[in-house]
């Protein structure tokens, strides 16, 4: 008997586990499977509604009692770089930049546990061996690249590899996957600099949108990215610009979450035909 896959994809919900943006709080997340032909399509039609892609999975924050996860972009065009990320440019001016296919090394998987390590010791990738690191690289059914970062100064061949950015390419802008940068250049703003050259670098391929995640209000460890102008968040079912960031505090109150029905039936799937 010959099977085949539904048209429409399928979407679930995943069982409830430790927030690890903000204390006290549990997340859940409405994931469906990308897979196929129509792979492209949906990865480009959902990261436009907060998606974002792990593998060849797209999901998206779906907490009982919390709606504070915000997906966020930037507007290529009108992003102006203040003062302090243009020192981060400058600091940075010596690296170079190497876009590769999707292949883990066992160079980047060593950069990876160092980052790890010194940043996130007690995340939930921390315990990632070499073949689940190679499958987060590896496993994607669309257009991904690996960028690369080198030392430009250093003459010894290969240079030492300083930063990775799992990048997907989207019909209209860069999405970073993940990345993840040498812990020992921290003064540098390494994680700063990522996001200024992935500007730099939809820019140069005529793409409007540099998609960075999810931005979370009241976490420290999503602050940073409220500190790039041309700032954009998906809420309400749209696209808006960030405005003032204490403005959205109220997205962690338990009533502001609708049933998990109300934002599957919402979501606006493309011709997967």
């Amino acid at each position: 008997m010959r099977h085949s896959l539904p048209l429409a994809p399928q979407f679930y919900v995943t069982a409830p586990q430790p927030c690890p943006y903000l204390e006290g709080r549990s997340e859940r997340k409405l994931f469906t499977a990308l897979q196929g032909e129509s792979a492209e399509k949906l990865n480009n039609a959902l990261s436009r509604q907060g998606f974002r892609r792990s593998q060849n999975v797209l999901y998206r924050p779906s907490c009982a009692d919390c709606s504070a996860c915000l997906s966020a972009r930037i507007r290529v065009a009108d992003f102006a770089p203040g003062r302090t990320q243009r020192k981060v440019l400058t600091k940075n001016a010596h690296l170079k930049r190497t876009a590769t296919s999707p292949w883990a090394t066992e160079e980047q998987y060593t950069l990876f546990r160092r980052y790890l390590d010194a940043r996130h010791a007690d995340g939930g990738m921390a315990d990632m061996d070499i073949f689940e690191f190679a499958a987060m690289i590896e496993e994607t059914p669309v257009k991904t690249r690996v960028i690369e970062y080198r030392d430009g100064r250093v003459t010894e061949t290969p240079r030492p590899l300083t930063a990775v950015c799992l990048t997907d390419v989207l019909d209209d802008g860069v999405s970073m996957v993940y990345s993840f940068y040498d812990p020992s250049l921290a003064d540098t703003s390494l994680g700063t600099y990522l996001i200024l050259d992935h500007v730099a670098l939809a820019q140069k391929a005529g793409l409007p949108y540099v998609y960075l995640g999810y931005w979370v209000p009241g976490s420290r460890k999503m602050g940073y990215k409220a500190r790039f102008s041309a700032l954009e968040i998906f809420k309400g079912g749209r696209w808006q610009p960030l405005g003032n960031p204490e403005d959205h505090s109220g997205e962690t109150h338990p009533l502001s979450v609708d049933p998990i029905a109300e934002q599957v039936a919402r979501i606006q799937l493309p011709d997967m035909r």
